[in-house]
């Protein structure tokens, strides 16, 4: 005689399927918290670094920063440079000047023994050397050459050079007592020195 099969009651039923809705929530909350861990985790992985990579982020910073000190040392060092040079070009052409104006001194010496020299100032070659030799004096000033004044002044070794010493008591001591050669300065710089007679 077969078993006759056993069928659930209603309540059998009603617990299996409250049980499997138990269990399915249970797995669907799993489910939920693991994937909530993994976003986490991988929005935590782009603000986080390993430490291979802040070392290397920190090196990167160093060679930076060692990069933009050289970098301004060099702009220094140009700067440097550039003044330097700039200098030195206008020391040169200053130099050149006064050299070249060292050469046309001698004729302005002999104008002026020729202007000084005794004899009729009426005469019409007396009067064209003075001339001359004014418009010699004002190319000078133009240029921007000064005559060095010495007489009657204190002697000053820079500007002047003492070929001889008289004892004099129209004049102090150290006081030059007269000028034997014009002495002229470009700017700040000697073109050539006063040669002069020192009072003692």
């Amino acid at each position: 005689m077969s078993e006759e099969t056993k069928q659930p009651t209603p309540e059998e039923v009603e617990e299996t399927q409250a049980g499997s809705a138990a269990a399915g929530e249970t797995v669907s909350e799993e489910t939920a918290e693991k994937t909530e861990k993994k976003a986490k985790k991988k929005k935590e992985k782009g603000y986080t670094f390993t430490r291979e990579q802040v070392e290397q982020m920190e090196l990167a910073a160093k060679q930076l920063e060692s990069v933009k000190d050289q970098f301004v040392r060099l702009t220094a060092e140009y700067e440097n440079y550039r003044k330097r040079t700039a200098k030195e070009k206008d020391g040169l052409y200053q130099d050149a000047r006064a050299d070249t104006i060292r050469e046309f001194l001698a004729v302005y010496d002999n104008l002026e023994r020729a202007c000084a020299a005794e004899g009729d100032d009426d005469s019409p070659h007396k009067k064209g050397l003075v001339m001359i030799f004014h418009q010699y004096q004002e190319i000078l000033k133009k240029l921007g050459v000064e005559e060095i004044t010495a007489l009657g002044q204190p002697f000053d070794p820079e500007t002047m050079n003492a070929v001889m010493h008289v004892d004099d008591g129209n004049f102090g001591e150290n006081t030059v007592a007269q000028v034997f050669q014009a002495g002229f300065r470009l700017g700040d710089k000697v073109v050539r020195h006063v040669i002069v007679q020192v009072a003692n």
